[in-house]
């Protein structure tokens, strides 16, 4: 089944619930849906998983746990004053950097969005997925008669910008399914959060480890508090993930290739560690590729070898930064796993 057929079925039941979550639909002049799950909509955290899902492709599983809840996953996982997102996959590769990774920067006629979702598969043009054809022994691309995309924006697309989209994935405007949420929103906020999973693949994709030996995945984060503006939400977001996110990945193959990519998987391997993210964004100019790329990890990873039985942890997360960035008391100081 494909990335885009399992995620329009997750798009079509949130389009047929949208009044309970807060969701609005519209039609563009060219046939496109627009889901608003929390642009201009209300939205809601229920909106905010169901575009999790979807920017997974359905591959993945996404809930949201109790404040103090610690995920059966995870051992010895962090225990937040705050709900927690947690999202698996036993296709991680494929959910993750074929579908979820927001893979480029959508930006046509003064419209500017941060694309995701398997739409991106339909189009293929990114080198990634040749480093993923590459790795996997298959080419994750799709031909589709239908896409469904997530777009981080605070403004619904123009059709104009949707016909070039559903031309660039090879479908019909009519068949293509947008949802759209700013980042200063329930939905946006909840489903950013969702991608700590998503953070520590790209990581490895680009420290070259071989995606092949990934065979399962399990990350959580912290859900932060909607911020008054977009700038403060992508702060807090990023600072979910960098300093308190932790993923587990089962994998196959030998201990010492883990032993040594081990320290350079987490955030923490970057110099601008320590410092909150909206404050590196502000001296970067507001460039996400001006920041020094080795920070954009989770706080903590741990590697399940399935081959040898042996686990391997790395880093562990910062309750201060985050409690800070978020402007609670974020942490159950009983509940702090150790690194």
């Amino acid at each position: 089944m494909s990335l885009n057929t399992l995620a329009s079925r997750i798009a079509a039941d949130l389009v047929t619930h949208a009044a309970s979550l807060g969701i609005a639909t519209r039609t563009t002049e060219s046939g496109t849906l627009l889901v608003d799950c929390g642009a201009k909509a209300t939205g809601s955290d229920a909106a905010g998983l169901g575009m999790a899902g979807v920017a997974m492709g359905g591959l993945g599983e996404v809930r949201l746990e109790p404040p103090h809840a610690s995920a059966g996953e995870i051992p010895d996982a962090s225990r937040w004053n705050l709900p927690t997102v947690v999202v698996t996959s036993g296709s991680p590769v494929a959910a993750c950097l074929a579908s979820q990774y927001a893979g480029w920067k959508m930006s046509q006629g003064g419209y500017f969005a941060m694309a995701s979702g398997p739409v991106r598969a339909c189009i293929g043009r990114e080198d990634l997925f040749d480093v993923l054809a590459r790795s996997m022994g298959r080419d994750l691309r799709e031909r589709c008669d239908h896409a469904v995309g997530v777009l981080e924006s605070s403004k619904l697309p123009p059709d104009e910008v949707c016909r070039s989209l559903a031309e660039d994935a090879g479908v019909e405007p009519h068949r293509l399914v947008l949802l759209v949420a700013r980042t200063a929103s329930r939905a946006g906020t909840l489903q950013v959060i969702a991608r700590s999973l998503e953070t520590a693949l790209h990581k490895l994709e680009t420290l070259h480890f071989d995606l092949s030996r990934v065979v399962r995945g399990a990350g959580r984060a912290p859900l932060a508090p909607v911020a008054k503006d977009d700038l403060a939400a992508i702060g807090r977001t990023n600072d979910a993930i960098l300093y308190g996110g932790e993923v587990v990945l089962e994998v196959t193959g030998d201990d010492a290739s883990l032993a040594a990519i081990g320290p350079r998987t987490i955030s923490a391997a970057s110099p601008s560690f320590g410092e909150p993210f909206v404050s590196l964004f502000e001296k970067a100019g507001g460039d996400f590729y001006a920041i020094d790329p080795a920070l954009f990890a989770p706080a903590r990873i741990e590697f399940r070898n399935r081959d040898t039985g042996t686990s391997h942890r790395f880093g562990a997360v910062a309750p201060a930064i985050v409690a800070a960035s978020f402007g609670v008391s974020a942490v159950d100081p009983d509940g702090i796993a150790g690194p």
